[in-house]
């Protein structure tokens, strides 16, 4: 098993922190800044339509001032895509979005948006921009994510953490069965791997281990942790438990 997984760390809520009372606190570009020191090897920021956490500022000034790859998640809208062609992020994640959520709540439905997106992906894709699809691990979805000529897929592991969140083992162990068979066939279509949304210290090993992955886009946990442990004390122990289950195998839950 390949040893090769990154970390990407979102800092979208350290941007909900600061936007909670207004003001510069916490900084997001500090935030990312810190996740780099302690081992991420991207960041993620998702910038929403109705900017609820980062803002256009903080994506600039994350384009200008980090010395890593950034992924920028965001709705296939003309105005995300004017925003994408202007910065020219390493990566854009294309991600289903809708105002009442509080955080995205299941795969982009790529294969009923197909004729919606295609322009977006070629577009992005025409500008160098690697572009991922946040989907289900569903051969469907990842069959017409490769038609649509998307580089990456993002699995999306928030079934699975809600599962075991909800002491629904016999359920989680089905989603994780579903998350392997999808990393599975996406890289035998050709697509880099990854998963991402829900995350944590309990969670991590098993799709970490999973072998066709290559990144791990993790964010609410590490912040929230943040408050207990500390930022870079958050991401060091989630780099390790993911080192360790791609090292040692498949990972055991507790």
């Amino acid at each position: 098993m390949s040893r090769q997984l990154r970390l990407g760390v979102n800092i979208d809520h350290v941007a909900t922190i600061r936007n909670a009372r207004g003001g510069k606190h916490p900084d997001p570009l500090r935030a990312a800044q810190m996740a780099v020191a302690a081992g991420a090897d991207g960041i993620t920021a998702h910038l929403r339509e109705d900017r609820r956490h980062i803002s256009d500022d903080d994506i600039e000034r994350l384009v200008r001032e980090i010395d890593r790859p950034l992924n920028l998640e965001m709705a296939a809208t003309e105005e995300m895509l004017s925003i994408a062609l202007k910065h020219r992020p390493h990566a854009v994640c294309l991600v289903p979005e809708k105002r009442e959520e509080r955080t995205t709540e299941g795969g982009l439905d790529v294969a009923a948006g197909h004729n919606i997106l295609a322009p977006y992906v070629r577009e992005l894709a025409a500008a160098k921009i690697r572009v991922s699809l946040f989907v289900e691990a569903n051969p469907v979805q990842l069959a017409v994510a490769k038609a649509l000529g998307a580089h990456v897929v993002e699995l999306h592991a928030g079934a699975y953490c809600d599962a075991h969140a909800d002491g629904d083992f016999a359920g989680r162990d089905k989603i994780l069965a579903r998350l392997r068979a999808g990393a599975k066939e996406a890289s035998r279509l050709g697509l880099e791997v990854h998963a991402g949304h829900g995350l944590s210290f309990e969670t991590v090993g098993p799709v970490a281990a999973i072998p066709e992955v290559v990144e791990l886009n993790i964010g609410h946990f590490l912040v929230g942790e943040a408050i207990f442990t500390g930022f870079d004390a958050s991401i060091r122990r989630m780099r390790q438990l993911m080192d360790e289950a791609r090292g040692g195998g498949e990972a055991q839950f507790a």
